[in-house]
Parts: C-alpha cells; sequence; structure tokens
C-alpha cells in the first residue's frame, strides 16, 4: 500500500492524516486476538488516578500496555510489514527506527481518554515532521468511544505541557479546541500524526471497549543513536543501511514473518 500523495501533502502542511482501511480483516482479527490475549494473561495496568498523579483510580478506567515488542511476536512482526515502511518513508523519509510500541484500551462505559498532549514534549526532535506515530484502530473508532482526536496545525506551535494529574505518568496540555478535529475509522485504520502534533483520546461512553495500538518512528538524522539502540533492544532499524530485519535487536530475523504470524495467532498458535 502507497499512501495518496493527497494523504502524504496533508501530513506534511498539517502535521496529521487518515488512512482508512490500513489493515485487513485478518489482520484486524489477530490483532484482536492478541489485545484480548493481553487481557487474559493480565498484562494491562491502569495508569488512570484518583486526581493526584499517584493514586490508582477505583471508578476510571485508562488501560495501558508498554512495550509489546517483547510480548507478542504478531505486534513485534508488524512494524516490519512493508506497507508500513512504506508508508512511514513517505511521511518522514528515510532511514527510521521504530521508537516504541504500545496499546492502550479503553473499557466499555468507564474508560476515560489519554489527555491533550504533543509527543515532542517527551521527545524534543528538532524537526517535528521527522517523526510520526501511526495510532492503529483494533476496533471501530467513532465520537462515542472516545477515537484519537488531533489539532489542525499543531505541529507548527508548542504548548506548555505539566503532569496530568488524572495518569500516573503522562503529561498534558491546553490547546486550541476549537481546532481540535476527531478521526473516525473503522478497524483496521489508521491515523498517522507527527511529533508535534497535539492529540488526545476521550472517554468510552459506549458498552463496547475500544483498543488502538500506537507506533512511533523517528527518522534517525534526529537522534543519537547511543540514546536509543544501546538503552532498549526494542528500537530496530525498519529501513536505511543499518536494517537487519530485526537481526541486529532482537536475534532473530523478523522481517517478513508479519503474514505467518497472522495465520499462526488465527490458528489459536500461542505466543
Amino acid at each position: 500500500m502507497s499512501l495518496s500523495h493527497a494523504q502524504v501533502t496533508h501530513f506534511k502542511n498539517h502535521g496529521y492524516t487518515a488512512v482508512p482501511d490500513f489493515f485487513t480483516p485478518c489482520e484486524v482479527r489477530a490483532m484482536q486476538a492478541e489485545v484480548e490475549r493481553f487481557k487474559r494473561e493480565g498484562l494491562v495496568r491502569n495508569v488512570a488516578t484518583e486526581g493526584d498523579g499517584k493514586t490508582p483510580s477505583t471508578t476510571k478506567v485508562n488501560l495501558q500496555l508498554i512495550p509489546l515488542y517483547d510480548k507478542s511476536d504478531l505486534i513485534r512482526a508488524l512494524p516490519f510489514d512493508e506497507k508500513v515502511t512504506g508508508a512511514v518513508s513517505q511521511l518522514i523519509g528515510t532511514p527510521f527506527i521504530l521508537h516504541l510500541d504500545q496499546m492502550f484500551l479503553k473499557p466499555a462505559g468507564h474508560g476515560i481518554g489519554t489527555d491533550w498532549h504533543q509527543d515532542n514534549a517527551y521527545f524534543k526532535i528538532d524537526d517535528p515532521l521527522k517523526g510520526t506515530a501511526m495510532w492503529v484502530a483494533v476496533h471501530d473508532a467513532t465520537i462515542e468511544n472516545g477515537t484519537i482526536h488531533v489539532v489542525h496545525d499543531s505541529f507548527k506551535e508548542e504548548y506548555p505541557h505539566d503532569r496530568d494529574p488524572y495518569s500516573d505518568h503522562h503529561i498534558h496540555c491546553q490547546v486550541p479546541e476549537e481546532r481540535a478535529v476527531p478521526i473516525e475509522l473503522k478497524a483496521g485504520g489508521v491515523a498517522f500524526f507527527c511529533y508535534g502534533t497535539a492529540h488526545s483520546t476521550k472517554a468510552n461512553t459506549t458498552d463496547c471497549e475500544r483498543a488502538g495500538l500506537a507506533f512511533h518512528f523517528l527518522h534517525t538524522a534526529c537522534v543519537e543513536r547511543a540514546n536509543l539502540i544501546a538503552a532498549r533492544r526494542g528500537q530496530p532499524f525498519l529501513v536505511g543501511p543499518e536494517a537487519t530485519g530485526g537481526k541486529a535487536e532482537y536475534g532473530v530475523r523478523v522481517a517478513g514473518t508479519w503474514e505467518r504470524e497472522i495465520e499462526r495467532v488465527l490458528e489459536g498458535g500461542t505466543n
């Protein structure tokens, strides 16, 4: 899959773009199965607090799992798939690494969102267009169940951030909400947004849970290699002369295994 000229242009001019039907129904079912396994094995944790940034909430739930690459061979293989690396190459150029991967799950009825923030408030790269998140709708993502929202053109601005009192580790900011855009996607659709784009998710008020996977990709020109690769093996080179298909970082070749992992998960295989 290649992104259209309009999608790439919208990303570069406004900081985000949406791509419906990026993943196939089979790929979606495999991702959903892994989310169910994460829940079943107790891997997710509630990061919502009672408003003091520390005390776990007993009424609000925002489930997170980070990282993912060491818990699922399927999810580890996903960033290496050619349609992913091809799309990211179009948006931020090459070479690039996988910066991080994570999942958020909003339970039905009482799942809260993740407040407004810019990823670059964490990462502080010089050019926010040289890093992008890829947010994957594991289930249909609607306004009612708290889909991802972005602030149009916000990558051109920097907003002051401080600690989010309703999370045990997140930061948040105030944004011009009149420019906020909800991105509704069927399961398998993705939203790309650069490191400077302010974004949030909202509360899930429906009777069905909603999960999103988030992968962050970073152009290697923006960071010191030692600060990333030496610190954590989950940050492989995906495209470029140093890319080994995951062999250097994981000890096994991961590139080219995505379709095989889909089949394994759908056949009930264990990780």
